[in-house]
């Protein structure tokens, strides 16, 4: 098996807790792997992580920097692949590849990306995130006995979560999602670290090759735009 090992344990911590959260919300899940150098000498190399958390609709991403340039390419059990994490140690142990499910064969471009305007601030993407689970409730509240199905609430959530954020084409349910996968919580601040440079922006759109990105210093979230054309299909 293969072992890598990250830069610190703080790594190690943020993609257990990742790992975690998908796994809330399908003890299942599979993850795709990609690691490779960071590109200058001397800096390690940096690992992405994708997931798929089926109530979103959205594709995860979160990566860790690796204290030794690998190249590596396969898709495993996220379960697994948590067992694997050593936070002590700042270790991860890769287990056996699985047969990849159908989402992690079409992956966002690694390179192409440009910046999208009109995304609001991240207090007024906290509000409106605050009203809209409030609405779901209500309405959901207030369905009567024969209507409360599982069709009836998913159609609601449709509608709710399908609303584009301000002046963009992000649907909202990748903010939603962004949230409970724990990457629009503050960002940890290094003891000692005040005033030695500027803070990583909160969160950036991104668009390129028919998907979307809200990139946040914790980790992104992707979402389709316009079928199959101009994704990326790489083997699982």
């Amino acid at each position: 098996m293969t072992v890598l090992r990250l830069a610190d344990d703080g790594e190690a911590a943020d993609l257990a807790a990742f790992l975690s959260r998908l796994l809330h919300y399908d003890r299942a899940a599979a993850v795709r792997l990609q690691a490779a150098p960071a590109g200058g000498a001397g800096d390690g190399g940096v690992l992405a992580v994708f997931g798929r958390p089926p109530s979103f609709e959205v594709l995860a991403i979160r990566t860790a920097r690796l204290a030794e340039p690998v190249r590596l390419d396969a898709t495993v059990s996220a379960g697994e692949l948590l067992d694997g994490i050593d936070e002590a140690a700042g270790t991860l142990t890769v287990p056996a590849e699985v047969t990849g499910p159908p989402w992690a064969g079409v992956l966002p471009p690694q390179g192409g990306w440009r910046r999208v305007p009109g995304l609001p601030a991240p207090d007024a993407l906290g509000r409106m995130l605050a009203v809209s689970v409030a609405e779901f409730r209500a309405r959901d509240g207030a369905l009567p006995p024969e209507q409360r199905t599982r069709a009836e609430r998913d159609r609601i959530g449709r509608e709710i979560w399908s609303r584009t954020v301000g002046d963009t084409h992000l649907p909202l349910r990748a903010v939603h999602a962004a949230q409970s996968l724990g990457f629009l919580r503050p960002v940890r601040t290094p003891v000692g670290a005040a005033g030695t440079g500027p803070l990583p922006e909160p969160y950036t759109l991104l668009e390129a090759g028919g998907w979307l990105r809200l990139r946040t210093p914790l980790g992104s979230v992707a979402v389709r735009t316009g079928g199959l054309q101009g994704l990326s299909v790489t083997p699982a």
